[in-house]
């Protein structure tokens, strides 16, 4: 089941994001060595700590629309 995605003001934006992803260290499945796929897109897992951050909540009250467990 997909959820619907909500935009909250602790989201990056697309320039904070094309800035960040550059920062970010390449996914290892895209390495010589090889690895397993990411399970989450990166950007819903850095707007969901930025979220956590933002708020003070904890990680486990974490709003079910950002698809992370």
């Amino acid at each position: 089941m997909l959820l619907p995605r909500y935009r909250y003001p602790s989201d990056t934006s697309d320039v904070e994001w094309a800035l960040l992803k550059a920062l970010l260290p390449t996914p290892a499945c895209q390495s010589p060595k090889g690895g397993a796929p990411e399970k989450w897109p990166r950007r819903r897992v850095v707007d969901a700590i930025r979220y956590i951050t933002d708020n003070g909540a904890k990680w486990r009250a974490l709003p079910a629309d950002f698809g992370i467990p």
